[in-house]
């Protein structure tokens, strides 16, 4: 006969850390996420519902099969997975667990979430990281994302931070951390105007496509200069 633990009937969320890579839907007005292993075919919003990546007509998380979200108890086990050289660039995410769930040792497999902070590595260069751009793989609809600085987003598909969490909407907070540097304290408080920091990454992020641009125009100037003086 095997014993059952007690039914938990927490009076708050219990909170939760996963990592995830960001993606950008095909028309660019969608955000989310795709996770690193079992359910990474299945891109998922801020405030979702998980499905049986099996097919399966069961609710998530059902006890005899592997589906459902799933998350750490602790934030350095999280932080741990993104040293794998497979996983650099994917972001740290912190979760309400929601729905029902089954509580294991190190972690939590449920059926609804909320996405409340997304926490963004630098960029390769070494860089903090003032945009979320194309990686160079995805999934049917979506664009897969990476953290870029302003020096090396170029022309890109790109978004930057603070409209990633726009895009991806119920209150994300999207943060950046520095190279070399630890995580940032999460910041959950409600979205609202952007502020001092999101306004300067946004400027930043502007101005490098821009010069990208100009670069691109001086280039057809001079072959078509070029060109003409042939002629």
């Amino acid at each position: 006969m095997r014993l059952r633990l007690p039914a938990e009937r927490p009076t708050e969320p219990p909170t939760g850390y996963k990592i995830a890579h960001p993606v950008l839907s095909q028309d660019g007005a969608r955000a989310g996420f795709t996770g690193v292993s079992l359910g990474g075919a299945l891109p998922y919003g801020v405030l979702d519902d998980a499905a049986c990546v099996y097919g399966r007509r069961h609710r998530p998380p059902a006890r005899l099969c592997d589906c459902g979200f799933h998350c750490v108890h602790e934030r350095g086990a999280a932080e741990a997975m993104l040293c794998t050289a497979e996983h650099r660039t994917a972001v740290l995410l912190e979760v309400s667990v929601l729905g029902a769930y089954i509580r294991f040792e190190r972690g939590f497999r449920f059926a609804r979430q909320r996405v409340r902070t997304a926490v963004a590595g630098p960029c390769a260069c070494g860089a903090t990281a003032v945009a979320l751009a194309d990686a160079g793989w995805g999934r049917p609809g979506w664009r897969a994302l990476v953290p870029v600085c302003a020096g090396c987003v170029r022309g890109r598909t790109s978004v930057s931070l603070a409209g990633f969490a726009r895009l991806a909407g119920e209150g994300l907070r999207v943060l950046a951390r520095g190279g070399g540097t630890g995580f940032p304290a999460a910041d959950l408080a409600e979205r609202g105007d952007p502020g001092v920091p999101e306004l300067a990454a946004e400027a930043a992020l502007l101005q490098a496509r821009l010069d990208w641009f100009q670069s691109q125009l001086a280039r057809l100037g001079e072959r078509g200069g070029g060109a003409g003086e042939q002629g």
